[in-house]
């Protein structure tokens, strides 16, 4: 948003023609959809490695034994094939990737890793999945796929690219459960409760996903359907703190409004919000200031759910599972749950969609992400 609250809008509406995901409830967003309607969590033991020693020892993992570098061609695939892209016209796409970094970056020799970077990760995977080759990498933690996400929006709607395949990747792993066990971020009682009273923590979950980002222009005229429409778009910084939210939501707050100026709507107009909701004791008290902010009392009737508390957290793919969500909730007409409620916090007066899905009564719906360093986005979708 530009000085005194000029809104730079490109030309062109960008919709949403073609998604693939794979969760810890199989690939598709059929049984996804089925869990996070019912509140029904994926989360269960760890067995992927061993957790012998650590705090927590809970997931949401894929079955089975999914490889990165071969799940995400074929979520792209999947995305591409739903939304009716050729191979003539794969092979003109670039690619936006969201991930940690390469896989195999630890394992190869000093000398080497020049050339097992993020970038070139990127990509491989793009060649990989016939797109163009052309590719950018992103590492931002739990804002990299919905920086990726707003950045390709921002392109297709300047009339800069006519299509932009968006795609996150992150399966859990030793390494990085080690270390949020270490932190005591991790929940020791197998749930995650987001807003709830009780919460304890985050738990991680498998995703693997991809969207094709298009000019609704581009699309009607090859006769594409779109899924939705990326109404608008917004970021902001806290600079709070490396690890904590500024607890009254100041950043996530100037997101959400960016996104709302965009779309030239007035916050009374959503009528869902999928928030990050960790399930942090500090992360979900600030995300509802931020709401307050924005929506006032409405805040507290406003239906609400995090469905974290289902798939868990994956880290840079969470935002583009979560966005996969949000579309698929509109178009279904119902709202997902806020599972593991144990009871309110007064510090979290929302309107939570609890126990059973909530139908949906608006076209508009937001999905909003926080990361470490006080990274702060906020994607606005409007019913196909």
């Amino acid at each position: 948003m530009a000085e005194g609250g000029e809104v730079r809008r490109g030309p062109g509406e960008v919709v949403l023609t073609g998604a693939g995901v794979l969760s810890a409830f199989g690939v598709g967003t059929e049984p996804l959809m089925g869990a996070v309607l019912a509140g029904r969590p994926g989360f269960a033991p760890v067995g992927r490695f061993g957790v012998g020693g650590r705090r927590a020892g809970h997931a949401a993992v894929h079955p089975g034994s999914p490889v990165l570098t071969d799940e995400l061609p074929r979520m792209i695939g999947l995305a591409c094939e739903q939304a009716g892209l050729s191979a003539a016209l794969r092979a003109r796409c670039p690619l936006h990737l969201a991930v940690h970094g390469d896989p195999a970056l630890p394992r190869v020799p000093a000398g080497e890793r020049a050339a097992h970077g993020a970038g070139r990760f990127a990509e491989g995977v793009a060649r990989r999945a016939g797109l163009s080759g052309a590719a950018r990498a992103y590492t931002s933690a739990c804002v990299a796929s919905s920086t990726a996400v707003a950045d390709a929006a921002a392109l297709v709607a300047r009339g800069r690219a006519e299509r932009i395949v968006v795609a996150a990747g992150y399966l859990v792993d030793a390494d990085q459960f080690a270390v949020f066990d270490a932190g005591r971020a991790l929940a020791r009682d197998g749930r995650v409760r987001p807003f709830s009273a009780g919460r304890s923590g985050l738990l991680l979950g498998d995703a693997v996903a991809a969207v094709v980002v298009e000019s609704a222009v581009a699309a009607r005229g090859r006769g594409a359907r779109p899924l939705a429409r990326l109404a608008g778009w917004g970021r902001a910084g806290d600079a709070h703190h490396v690890v904590r939210p500024r607890p009254d939501g100041a950043g996530l707050a100037r997101a959400i409004t960016a996104a709302l100026r965009r779309a030239a709507l007035a916050p009374e107009r959503i009528g869902y919000v999928n928030a990050h909701g960790s399930g942090s004791p500090a992360g979900d008290t600030a995300e509802a200031a931020a709401l307050h902010r924005v929506f006032g009392p409405a805040a507290e009737t406003l239906p609400v759910s995090s469905t974290k508390s289902v798939h868990g957290q994956a880290l840079e793919a969470g935002a583009l599972l979560e966005l996969v969500v949000t579309v698929s909730a509109l178009a279904a007409g119902r709202l997902p749950v806020n599972a593991g409620w144990l009871g309110p916090d007064p510090e979290c007066r929302l309107g939570l969609v609890l126990d059973t899905p909530a139908p949906a009564t608006s076209p508009y719906a937001l999905s909003l992400t926080t990361a470490f360093g006080g990274a702060n986005t906020a994607l606005l979708v409007a019913a196909a």
